[in-house]
């Protein structure tokens, strides 16, 4: 039996024009667009409507997971408050980024990103969640166990995306010992003589395990066909290592030579939201605005604050940056098509209905008033 709805009176985000009308939706896929006035169905009131967010590289799911230190939280009830958060955000698409290898200062193991997993599969099952989850590999390719982690893990039905990380002192993200050593000393109260042994023994770790680390990792992931992301890439010889190994996504290029480099070898670039909404780095690295000003940037994430993703949207479009519709696609098309996700990220005839209507006054943070996935309002 077909269902159909129509959703009418709304300014409809598509790939490069922004229309007045309606959809038409039918067992959950876009049956047409409907531009002008249309009689009967459920009136947006001029609201915008956009495809649904999907979003690659949110580390929320272990924020709720150990909510505190020394708390572990119901694995289930951690999911689905990761999932409410991000379905309210817009996102109707999520890559649960979870870390594989230890240190001193994980608070997950292997076996928890596992169970974690599993409970991911059987919230599924269960229909339990709003968006649909993904999972994300998040590898720390300095550790000593993160091969063994990922092989318990690299079949996993969900894996669409390994990233490979190395946050040794002295490198990428933290090139800068002195901003290191301040947000360590700030976050875990070091003193010098900790920080210096922490360093060393780091530094000293990456140089062992980093360089076969990432090339085992990344050849099981290109056998089995699922896409890899660098990670705070910071120098030509990190890009090169990159694209040697199959890379396709640039997560989080630290320095403009980086993403240059990542542009000539055909990577997609990924850059945080938040820092998009803050004007800078967090960590006193390049912003995402200087990229997307020298046209280096092509996916936006919400890393550590879910609602950054639609609010760097419409940050963009207000300040003139972008277009709304190029600015969409940051956060839509571009992050599902670097995924291999064709179905959805556009709205089209036959793609999914995944959708999102947001009220908006320019100068202000978006309302997420409602989302659809597929079709079935979820938020």
């Amino acid at each position: 039996m077909t269902t159909r709805q129509i959703l009418a009176n709304a300014r409809i985000v598509l790939s490069d024009t922004v229309i007045e009308g309606a959809l038409a939706i039918e067992d959950g896929r876009i049956a047409a667009i409907l531009p002008g006035p249309s009689n009967g169905g459920e009136d947006l009131g001029g609201d915008y409507l956009l495809p649904g967010l999907v979003e690659l590289h949110t580390d929320q799911i272990e924020a709720h997971y150990h909510p505190r230190s020394g708390v572990t939280w119901h694995r289930m009830a951690a999911i689905q408050a990761h999932d409410g958060q991000a379905a309210t955000a817009g996102m109707t698409t999520v890559l649960d980024a979870m870390r594989i290898g230890t240190d001193e200062n994980t608070r997950s193991d292997a076996d928890d990103v596992k169970a974690l997993a599993a409970a991911i599969e059987t919230g599924v099952v269960e229909g339990r969640f709003r968006a649909e989850h993904r999972l994300h590999l998040r590898c720390e390719v300095s550790s000593d166990d993160v091969v063994d982690g990922f092989r318990k893990l690299m079949d996993a039905p969900r894996l669409t995306l390994v990233s490979l990380m190395d946050h040794a002192p002295g490198q990428r993200q933290f090139h800068d010992l002195g901003k290191l050593k301040t947000y360590l000393q700030t976050k875990f109260a070091m003193s010098d003589t900790d920080f210096e042994a922490y360093a060393n023994s780091r530094i000293a770790q990456s140089q062992r395990n980093a360089p076969p680390h990432r090339r085992t990792i990344a050849d099981e992931c290109v056998r089995r066909g699922i896409t890899l992301a660098s990670h705070d890439d910071a120098t030509r010889a990190h890009v090169d290592e990159s694209a040697a190994l199959g890379i396709q996504i640039a997560e989080f290029p630290t320095t403009i030579d980086a993403a240059r480099a990542s542009r000539e070898a055909g990577m997609a670039i990924l850059m945080g939201a938040p820092n998009i909404v803050r004007g800078r780095s967090h960590s006193g690295n390049i912003s995402a605005l200087e990229l997307l000003d020298a046209g280096l940037l092509d996916i936006l994430s919400s890393d550590y604050v879910p609602f950054s993703l639609i609010q760097a949207v419409f940050a963009l479009s207000d300040s003139g940056a972008l277009p709304l519709p190029a600015a969409t696609r940051l956060a839509t098309a571009h992050p599902a098509a670097a995924v291999g996700l064709t179905d959805r990220g556009r709205i089209a005839a036959g793609l999914r209905a995944d959708l999102v209507q947001i009220a908006h006054r320019s100068g202000e943070p978006p309302v997420v008033r409602r989302v659809w996935r597929e079709g079935r309002r979820v938020a």
